[in-house]
């Protein structure tokens, strides 16, 4: 051993001997106050968070998080044992998005928590609420190059909300009890708290606590009374009005309420990916998906609207690739709860910073009234009729993927939790499955994180155990975190997955096709495991659909087994997913129509 390592080992046996191992890290007067019952800081983060209503933990353990892990051990809050760490943080963002509760995560320190990195910066993109404890090397050795020691901090300042290090082992039950309120309240999202091995085994008399002190942090959920009627104004005098609605519908859930809104007032409506479900896709006036990949409808709409109200939308450049021709004869009304995302990317008339729920429940208030739009109504409907999503030319050789989606909503009603991971089968999934409640899709929409699908079903079917949970993921992205199917059978986690298998990076290769002249730079895998075998392997059962005549029997097979299964479904590796706006482009230049 080196002087210089005797030395620092030395510096930190004496900063922890220093501790009181008996109790507190400062002087304690039992004279002035009454002897309370002590606990460790792992069994005071376990009673903090049966105090925020937990129900689960994902986790993975490691050195730095060993006493947490044993306090565990007792089991006072189901632990679901991931087989990544990013892995665990997908689960609870499926967890989260579905039950409307923040998803607690567990990491050791350095790699660990790195690895977690990825589903925290997800989380943050679309607003999913979570509390990540990341493990820390001890208190003394913080930032001395400790072995799995990472500056935590500093790595997830971006992408959070906001980020603790435990430093006094009484400071537990504030922070875990803000960490709580801030994931959970205004724009939701991502919080870190860091949390230093020597932090579990001290010990402390403090309690769980409901109290807050955050005199910076404050949200503005009600709109004003003059916004309100200026939208109301604007809308009295429409004459192509346009509804978008997106994540923060569901967020708010305010659902019903936009149903309602744009019911009585026979208001066409386009969704953004995260939108979807916002209206059922059954309402007569609902135009699907705009954007990138969305209808022919939905676009034109967006494009020749007099009037677009935005509900909890980010203007993101998927949705408007050209911000500077979009809905350009019309004028904008944005519903956001963040201040930041007013006129951040388009330029609006009238900015509404609120809550979605509380800006539609102040305009269902006043009296009905129908301005009429039929002549509007009716172009948006012959749009919607004249070019709809459409499954392409017949291959006989090849599963129709937009079929198989297009049944599987058949089937399940149009009422399964749907997650995706990312590329062309989640465009396919938000075409073609009939979305048609709250909070029924689980994608990653800003990040794009390929991985997402099977983890974050997870997560949703421990969330809601009653309904229909099925993950539809791409080769690429299954070969990403297949490995939680792991523990289908342990935590009896009946969930269906549907591959699409086209042997490709689909999306990858669908823009090298059109954009680099045909250079399919390694986009195109030259050899695949056996699906089957793999997932046999999990002990799932498995299912391999190859032949066009026989999809919609052995998916009804496949659905009617009782637990959890694998779908394979042999696609072409040349279909396209269209219609299509070239980034850049307006949405009205749109390719790829009937």
């Amino acid at each position: 051993m080196s002087n210089q390592t005797e030395t620092m080992n030395n510096e930190a046996t004496e900063e922890l001997e220093s501790v009181d191992g008996s109790g507190t890290q400062a002087p304690y007067d039992l004279e002035k106050e009454e002897v309370k019952e002590m606990n460790t800081g792992s069994a005071l983060l376990v009673e903090a968070l049966a105090k925020e209503d937990v129900d689960f933990i994902f986790g993975y353990p490691g050195g730095a998080v060993l006493p947490l892990y044993d306090t565990f051990y007792d089991g006072a809050i189901k632990h679901i044992l991931a087989r990544h760490e990013q892995g665990a943080a997908h689960a609870a963002e499926g967890y989260a998005k579905v039950s409307g509760k923040p998803g607690v995560v567990v990491v050791t320190s350095g790699p660990g928590a790195t690895n977690a990195i990825t589903g925290i910066a997800d989380a943050y993109s679309d607003s999913i609420p979570l509390v990540v404890f990341t493990g820390q090397v001890a208190t003394p050795v913080i930032g001395k190059d400790a072995f799995q020691e990472a500056d935590l901090l500093s790595m997830t300042t971006p992408i959070t909300k906001h980020n603790y290090q435990v430093k006094n082992v009484d400071d537990i039950p504030k922070i875990i009890h803000e960490a709580f309120h801030i994931a959970n309240t205004g724009r939701k999202g991502p919080v870190v708290i860091d949390f230093p091995k020597d932090m579990g085994v001290l010990t402390t008399h403090k309690q769980p606590t409901k109290e807050l002190d955050l005199p910076g942090y404050s949200v503005n959920l009600e709109p004003s009374h003059d916004d309100v009627q200026k939208l109301r104004d604007y809308l009295k005098t429409a004459k192509r009005p346009l509804v978008l609605a997106g994540a923060g519908v569901h967020h708010a859930e305010a659902n019903e309420l936009l149903t309602e809104f744009v019911t009585r007032h026979q208001l066409p409506v386009v969704n953004t990916l995260l939108g979807l479900g916002s209206v059922p896709a059954d309402y007569p006036l609902f135009l699907g998906m705009g954007g990138m990949h969305g209808s022919y409808a939905s676009n034109m709409a967006i494009q020749e609207c007099d009037l677009l109200i935005n509900f909890g939308s980010r203007f993101d450049d998927r949705l408007a690739s050209k911000p500077d021709n979009f809905a350009k004869n019309a004028k904008i009304v944005h519903v956001d709860i963040d201040p930041s995302e007013i006129d951040k990317i388009i330029k609006t008339d009238l900015g509404i910073v609120a809550d979605v729920k509380a800006t539609l429940e102040q305009l269902l208030e006043f009296d009905s009234y129908a301005v009429k739009h039929e002549e509007w109504n009716e172009r948006v409907q012959a749009n919607k009729a004249a070019q709809p999503f459409n499954h392409g030319e017949e291959d006989p050789h090849f599963i129709k993927p937009q079929r198989t989606i297009e049944y599987i909503g058949e089937i399940t009603n149009g009422d399964a939790i749907v997650t995706t991971d990312v590329g062309q089968h989640q465009m396919w999934v938000a075409q073609f499955y009939p979305f048609k409640k709250l909070n029924q899709l689980v994608t990653s929409g800003g990040l794009g994180t390929m991985g997402y699908g099977i983890p974050a079903a997870i997560g949703a079917k421990l969330a809601h155990p009653d309904q229909t949970v099925i993950a539809f993921v791409g080769d690429g992205g299954f070969q990403m975190t297949n490995q939680e199917m792991a523990i289908l059978e342990e935590y009896g986690i009946d969930i269906k997955i549907v591959l699409i298998n086209n042997g490709t990076l689909g999306m990858v290769k669908q823009w090298q096709d059109k954009f680099f002249n045909q250079r399919f730079s390694h986009s195109v895998f030259n050899d695949q495991p056996d699906f089957i075998k793999l997932s046999e392997a999990y002990r799932v059962k498995s299912y391999l659909i190859e032949d066009p005549n026989r999809l919609e029997e052995q998916l009804d097979e496949a659905f009617q087994h009782d637990g959890p299964a694998m779908i394979e479904v042999r696609i072409s590796p040349i279909e396209p997913i269209h219609p299509m706006v070239p980034s850049g482009k307006a949405n009205d230049e749109m390719e790829g129509l009937l």
